[in-house]
């Protein structure tokens, strides 16, 4: 057995093995011969996004479905039958697994994207509400936000470990933390408030939050959160665009320096990168979902 497989197969219960996320893919432009608009199944219902070697992940909010398409046409299948609930946020490590948030289901799952199986399987909450809604890989395990829960989540072996928010966070009615990313120098997490607008940078050992500086800006409809070096490109779903902050290192204090935006955007969710390009994927939340609903992707130039 290979050393990859071994790694692969032995997945479960292995702090090691959580890896950042593969990140090579973005130093190569994309060829101007990839379409920058492509659709997704109709009635799919997706939020979610992931890259890795060409290939775009898609979870939908709808099954949880994991569908694959391949960046260069556009086209694409489904690659892992869903649960039944949604699948929202998601990465995908060096090893191509992906780690899926499990929206209402309270759960979050890994998911080999050679084979479509699920490798493991996490119930992080029997509460209700629950809204498991993104995630980030970081060296020391997987954290998951859950939008109802004045919690996160991280994923570092078999058993998930709760932590509380607390500080400058403060649950509100409606969705709460939202996407999440690391602090340009990796020691911490920023976690987007989608009802306040705030951005936060989270302890992710205490859960103490504290508002990053941005002036009075407010990252309003905050989404999906991808972080490139020190900008941090925030989607702001129902505004149809991106907001595009510069950090300092540690991610106290940021500013914005402009915005990014397509005449294609119907609420884009969230974002991954592909050489010099962001693709988004349109969750359409103004459009009341129905099994022929058209959906598609969006790609702009960063």
């Amino acid at each position: 057995m290979s050393h990859l497989v071994r790694r692969r197969t032995a997945l479960a219960g292995v702090p090691a093995l959580m890896l950042g996320l593969a990140s090579t893919q973005a130093a190569n432009a994309a060829p101007a011969t990839f379409p920058t608009k492509f659709s997704l199944p109709n009635g799919f219902q997706p939020e979610g996004i992931a890259i890795a070697r060409g290939t775009a992940y898609f979870g939908s909010r709808a099954d949880g479905d994991i569908y694959a398409a391949d960046l260069r046409t556009g086209r694409g299948k489904v690659i892992s039958q869903g649960p039944g609930t949604g699948s929202l946020g998601m990465k995908v490590d060096r090893f191509g697994r992906l780690f899926v948030a499990g929206a209402a289901g309270g759960n979050g799952r890994v998911i080999d994207t050679r084979t479509g199986k699920v490798l493991a399987s996490f119930t992080f909450t029997n509460a209700t509400p629950t809204f498991v809604n993104d995630v980030i890989l970081a060296k020391d395990g997987a954290y998951f936000t859950d939008s109802q829960q004045p919690v996160f989540y991280r994923v570092a072996g078999p058993k998930p470990e709760t932590i509380p928010l607390t500080g400058d966070y403060q649950h509100l009615p409606g969705n709460n933390a939202n996407g999440i990313s690391l602090t340009p120098d990796g020691r911490a997490l920023i976690i987007v408030q989608s009802s306040t607008g705030f951005l936060l940078r989270v302890d992710p050992r205490s859960g103490v939050a504290r508002r990053i500086d941005i002036g009075d800006v407010l990252m309003t409809n905050g989404d999906g959160l991808l972080l490139l070096g020190r900008t941090l490109y925030v989607v702001q779903n129902r505004l149809n665009k991106i907001a595009v902050l510069k950090l300092n290192h540690t991610g106290t204090k940021g500013e914005v320096v402009g915005e990014l935006t397509s005449p294609d955007f119907d609420v884009p969710t969230t974002a991954a990168a592909f050489g010099n390009r962001l693709y988004l994927p349109n969750a359409r939340f103004t459009t009341s979902p129905t099994p022929t609903t058209e959906y598609w992707v969006t790609a702009v130039e960063r």
